[in-house]
């Protein structure tokens, strides 16, 4: 599906989404749990979809009610004699339920598409199979993993600076094990706010995690606890409408948690530092336009902005560097290339390094044609581009926005946004 935006400044107050990521990290845990668990409000993405059909792959008893999901887990019951793992395109999924069906002791073929079969899990890997746990690559279309063996308690070393999912997953595993376990980065980690999400859905599920040097001592032998987990709204899908009023005119964005461990919070304090005008009243923050200037961003620990913030940039006067981003190579497309390629096509001067985007910013860019490289977040940076081009911008494959956030362009227009499929 192609999309083709007519440039108008939004305007207006939206409602986020509901983080993704913590409700990936709820439906696990109330898989996990003994009895029936809630978790809501839950927005039916195609990443979602998958973490739901992992969870009744296992054995878990799932009903979509609305926007809650009904979970009856696991607890001390039987798991399958074999599980087969259908992952769509979503990494978490994938990385969460390897360890999680490893710790299980449940043979399981993990299947994926687009870009999911190419991205690392060697590292994660590694950590299991120097715990008992053999992991073969099928060799098969859509065939990512194989595995077989019950994940064996100890100490695990892990990079910090590849995936914090591969931390979430064995984070998950650790405490079904006989055993006490160590887990313990070998680099600094990145992503930490993913992490603290994590460890907030394990304390709501009465799951104890230790801090120690370097990591985490977690206790086996844990159950999890079944209860109400609430979805807060995403920081991650928010940036999108908060950048579009740094650019065009003042938007608002309601249920965003002022005490969120989330991240991606940090777009509050960067549009701040390009000059835009916000301000956050409880759980709603309102951006204005102001006199936007380059600024200097390390994004390593938030690198799900780095789409939204680059068009930003590439509207405000001087340079941005987006540096530390040597990570966005390895997400749903490489995304330091689609951001350059989608920007240039617009119009803005923009520079490809190994690890950094360079954006020398124009007060508008001009509009055409941008690939969004079957990328989520890619095809909605680019169609917030358009508010600030000065002809029409056509997103290629905008269908790729159902991955996090299947309503984007109904949001959009509800902005004022100007678009139609073609």
């Amino acid at each position: 599906m192609d999309v083709l935006l007519n440039p108008v400044a939004l305007r207006g107050r939206v409602a986020a989404p509901p983080s993704k990521s913590a409700a990936h990290r709820a439906a696990v845990c109330a898989m996990l749990a003994a009895g029936e668990s809630t978790v809501a409000p839950v927005e039916p993405t195609d990443d979602m979809k998958a973490t739901i059909r992992a969870a009744r792959a296992l054995g878990a008893s799932v009903e979509e009610q609305g926007d809650a999901l009904r979970i009856r887990g696991l607890g001390a019951g039987a798991p399958p004699a074999h599980a087969v793992i259908d992952c769509g395109e979503s990494g978490s999924t994938l990385r969460f339920f390897v360890p999680v069906a490893a710790a299980l002791g449940v043979p399981a073929l993990f299947q994926g598409r687009g870009k999911l079969p190419a991205r690392p899990l060697g590292p994660l890997t590694g950590a299991l199979e120097s715990h008992g746990v053999s992991c073969v690559s099928p060799g098969r279309e859509h065939a990512i993993l194989e595995i077989d063996g019950r994940l064996r308690a100890g100490r695990f070393a892990l990079p910090g600076d590849v995936s914090s999912q591969y931390i979430t997953g064995l984070l998950f595993a650790a405490p079904l094990l006989a055993g006490d376990s160590e887990l313990l980065l070998t680099s600094p980690l990145q992503s930490g706010g993913y992490v603290e999400m994590t460890l907030a859905a394990l304390a709501q599920a009465s799951i104890r995690v230790e801090p120690v040097r370097d990591g985490w001592r977690i206790p086996g032998g844990q159950r999890f606890r079944a209860g109400v987990f609430g979805v807060e709204g995403d920081y991650s899908s928010a940036a999108f409408w908060l950048c579009a009023g740094a650019l065009g005119e003042p938007v608002e964005v309601s249920g965003l948690r002022e005490d969120s461990v989330q991240g991606d919070r940090a777009v509050l304090a960067l549009l701040g530092r390009f000059g835009a005008q916000v301000r956050r009243d409880g759980g709603v923050v309102r951006v204005a336009p102001g006199a936007l200037r380059g600024i200097d961003i390390d994004i390593a620990q938030i690198p799900d902005l780095a789409p939204a913030l680059a068009v930003v940039a590439a509207c405000a006067e001087g340079q941005t560097v987006i540096r530390g981003a040597a990570r966005l190579r390895l997400k749903e497309s490489d995304r330091i290339r689609s951001i350059c390629a989608g920007l240039e096509a617009l119009g803005a001067e923009v520079r490809e390094r190994e690890d950094a985007i360079v954006i020398q910013g124009r007060e508008t860019l001009r509009g055409g044609v941008a690939d969004s490289f079957a990328d989520h977040r890619i095809a909605m940076a680019m169609s917030i581009a358009s508010v600030r081009c000065r002809g029409p911008v056509t997103v290629t494959g905008a269908e790729s926005v159902a991955k996090s956030y299947p309503d984007f362009y109904r949001q959009l227009r509800s902005l004022g946004g100007d678009y139609r499929v073609v």
